[in-house]
């Protein structure tokens, strides 16, 4: 009679682990999406699917930097009650926007960037926001989270937009390893399923806002937690 081989072992006398199997994004993303209905969808999501307007998506996504949605949706509101395209934009004075979307981070930078990109947008491309990722660069002020999501959510095309949450998630689940937001993106264009990126961020976001918080995540009522590495969680909920 044949013996099975001996289990290996570590130099401490303990059994060897198993080698990590790849997080299967697919079934994670569908597990979110049967679950997001429960979530308070995320300001920029409403904005764009309320308006279908690139432009309006693009000056939302400039309110939303560093400011909380429940900040930015009514301060986008206020503003688009005034202005919703860039030629009434800019018949708007610099203060008046500062004043109208208030208290947004950083709000007066915001009025000027706002009114620098609506002169950018009718001198250099006809009044029509641009559908690709490096001529909205060429805006001033607008970074590579703003392309993405303009691309993706303004006009539905492929992009992966990659802000905090996305890049905490996408490593607390063990998707990926890097430690910026840029790196991510880099990571999630090379691995991630091209039929999932244009509604990744937008899922992560509002996973990430409603329970895998930055801070002691709610684990215990986590749909995905049976395949989530935890990575860096120290405490949960």
């Amino acid at each position: 009679m044949r013996r099975r081989p001996a289990a290996s072992r570590s130099g401490s006398g303990r059994r060897a682990a198993r080698p990590r199997v790849g997080v299967a994004i697919g079934g994670v993303i569908r597990r979110l999406e049967r679950t997001r209905h429960r979530w308070n969808p995320t300001a920029l999501a409403v904005v764009a699917e309320r308006t279908r307007d690139p432009f309006r998506v693009l000056i939302a996504c400039i309110l939303s930097l560093r400011t909380q949605d429940t900040t930015t949706g009514p301060a986008a509101e206020r503003l688009f009650a005034l202005a919703r395209t860039p030629r009434a934009m800019l018949e708007l004075a610099r203060e008046e926007i500062a004043r109208v979307i208030y208290p947004v981070g950083f709000y007066r930078t915001k009025a000027r960037v706002i009114l620098g990109v609506c002169r950018d947008l009718l001198e250099r491309f006809g009044g029509v926001v641009p559908d690709t990722i490096d001529a909205l660069l060429t805006l001033k002020g607008v970074g590579r989270k703003t392309a993405n999501l303009v691309v993706t959510m303004g006009y539905g095309k492929p992009g992966i937009c990659v802000d905090t949450h996305v890049h905490r998630i996408s490593n607390r689940l063990g998707y990926v390893r890097t430690r910026s937001p840029e790196a991510t993106e880099m990571a999630l264009r090379a691995k991630l399923p091209d039929r999932y990126w244009i509604g990744y961020n937008d899922l992560l976001v509002t996973f990430g806002q409603n329970v895998c918080t930055p801070i002691s995540p709610r684990c215990s009522t986590c749909p995905v937690g049976a395949v989530c590495r935890r990575v860096g969680v120290t405490t949960s909920r």
